[in-house]
Formats: structure tokens, sequence, C-alpha cells
């Protein structure tokens, strides 16, 4: 399949842009979203309470520290408030944000259209499916061929028939061991970048082997890890040694849930995650280490309890907080200019095939 209208370009919901109009560019978040999916409505009346109410003041606490512990939480549907959120992220100088909402969390080509068209922030739309859980009840019967297929319509024609397109794969959803369904869905999204030279973007399995699973799952059906985004490495990497093997790889590494100041996790109870200072610990790492080249930054704003509506930190929070404390802690521009642009545009240029 020929991509020559494609190559070297970079595909935003408005149309084709040169990568140089790209700018400062978030690379994992989510402007519209739905994960009623994973919410288990639980047994116990006093817990069944906090899942049905809605997010406020009273169980904002609570929530935080327990984010699936509320349906409302997790439905990101108001346009004001996801234009609130873009909007605040542009005055702080934002130019550009991936939505990586893909087929199961109520991804929103529409929506995110009018977003761009009263921000003019060049917003990025992904293609793919989420985790087992997200799953369509017919995911069972599709071949791996035919999800190739859709994913490749959503590049190429646009979503669900409005013209929409996506310009990357992802995020691909996968657990820990990976499902049947999931990796057909991997394997699909390998061959549809092959094919189409889009950018590709992986949110792995909770377990420190996982990233690296699937590094080679994806070199076996010929996808280009120079074009591929390994995500969520704050709260699945533990070890240097493991972060210089995906380095290696030649992926792109994605610092994506910035912002998230508590250490408890609830995957991972014993482990926890790295607060926002342990993060620039690890980036700073891989920059002595020379892969400055391959690290992305964002937040993954996926619950209402992050929005600024809510006293969250907001879209805004990586350049309102985390860029001055890097420049304090001694990041050269040239480092943060990396973070911000240049990685993100090379990742989002799609490739000739």
């Amino acid at each position: 399949m020929s991509n020559l209208n494609l190559a070297g370009k970079i595909q935003t919901v408005k149309g084709i842009i040169e990568p140089e109009k790209l700018g400062v560019t978030l690379t994992h978040e989510h402007l519209f979203c739905d994960q009623s999916g994973f919410s288990i409505n639980p047994i116990e009346a006093n817990k069944r309470a906090i899942f049905i109410n809605k997010v406020a003041q009273e169980n904002l606490g609570f929530i935080r520290h327990h984010y699936s512990s509320n349906l409302d939480n997790g439905q990101l549907w108001e346009f004001d408030s996801a234009l609130q959120e873009a909007n605040l992220y542009k005055q702080f100088g934002g130019q550009g944000l991936i939505d990586v909402t893909t087929i199961g969390l109520g991804r929103d080509p529409k929506g995110l259209f009018r977003i761009a068209n009263t921000t003019d922030l060049n917003i990025i739309m992904g293609a793919s499916y989420y985790q087992n859980l997200s799953h369509p009840q017919d995911m069972d019967d599709k071949s791996e061929e035919e999800i190739t297929e859709e994913i490749i319509k959503d590049i190429t024609i646009g979503v669900n028939n409005t013209g929409i397109k996506s310009g990357i794969i992802g995020e691909v959803g996968l657990g820990w061991p990976i499902y049947k369904n999931e990796l057909k869905v991997l394997k699909a999204s390998g061959k549809a970048q092959k094919l189409t030279g889009a950018p590709l973007l992986i949110h792995p399995g909770r377990d420190e082997n996982a990233p690296y699973e699937i590094i080679e799952i994806l070199n076996d059906v010929g996808a280009d890890l120079s074009s591929t985004v390994m995500g969520h490495v704050e709260r699945t990497v533990f070890q240097k040694d493991t972060l210089l093997k995906i380095a290696e790889s030649g992926c792109y590494i994605n610092w994506d849930l910035i912002g998230e100041e508590d250490s408890y996790y609830g995957h991972y109870k014993v482990k926890g995650r790295p607060t926002d200072a342990g993060r620039m610990d690890q980036i700073e790492f891989l920059i002595e280490e020379g892969y400055k080249d391959q690290i992305l930054l964002a937040h993954d704003l996926c619950n209402k309890g992050r929005l600024t509506k809510y006293g969250g930190h907001g879209l805004h929070y990586i350049l309102s907080h985390i860029i001055p404390r890097m420049r304090s802690r001694g990041y050269s521009e040239e480092s943060i200019n990396s973070l911000l642009i240049e990685n993100p545009k090379k990742m989002l240029t799609f490739k000739a095939v």
C-alpha cells in the first residue's frame, strides 16, 4: 500500500501538516474517554455508594488514591471540560497533543475535531484497540487481517464515515500475560504500521518483562521500532538494565503518567511507582546514557480527578511545573527541546513504505 501523500508528513484530525508546524506536543492524553468497562460495582454497600456517586469535593481524596473506585471518574464526556483543559494547555505554550483513545474507550473523532478547530491545536487521533475488557463482542471472530484493514482504513479513509483520520496506531492496550485477542490486535497493529508508515504506541502489561516481549513480537511481524512508542514505563520498568534494553531496541520511551504524585499503585501494591522526582531521575539517567532523542512526556490524563475543573493538575502541568523543575535540576535547553518538540515531531512523521 502506498502512502506517498503521508510520507514525511504528520496527520492531525484536521488534516496533513508539515512536521515543523507540530510544536510542543504531549504524547499520551485523553480529551475524551470512557472507562466504564473497567469499573466493577462492588458488593459492599459503603463502597457501592462511592462507586455510583458523582465526583465531588467530598470523595476526591479517596478517588484520587483509588481511581477506578468511582464510575463517574473515568467518564470524560463533557466538551466544555475538554475545551477548558485544551485552552489552558495552549496558554502555557502547548501546540500539539496525541489523543490515544482507541476503539473501546469512547474514541470521539468529531469531538476531537471540534477541539482542534476551536483551539487550533494539532491533535492526533489514535487507531486500533485497547485492552481485552474493552473489545467488541465479535472480537473472537475478527481475523488478524480484518483488524489490520480496519486500522489502515482509519488512517487512510477516516473513522466511522467521518472522514476524520487517525495519525497514530494506538494506544494498543495489552495485559500481562497478553490475552489471545490482544495478541491478534498487537500483530495486526504492527502489520498496519508496516503498510502505512504510521507511528505506533503501546500500552504494555504491568510486568517488567512485558515491554521487551512486545518488542520481539513487533519485530517478528516487521514493525518499525524506530517509529514505536513504549508507554507507561514508570509503572512497568523498575530496573535500569531493563530501561536500557528497551532504549537499545530503538523504541521511543514515554514517561506518560507525569503529575501522578501518589506512589501508591493498586496494581503494584508492593512496588508502587515513582513520583515526578523519581521520573526525572529516570529521564536524567537515560539522557546521560545517550538516549535523549528517544524520550517523550505526557500525563495520560484520563479521569476527572486530574482535571483542572476538579482541582487536578490538568493538561498544562508538564509545561507549568515540570519543565521549570527540569531547568532547576540542570536539564539543558537542548534536552528540553528534544523532549517536547523534536522527539514528538520525529516520532509522528510517517515513514515511506
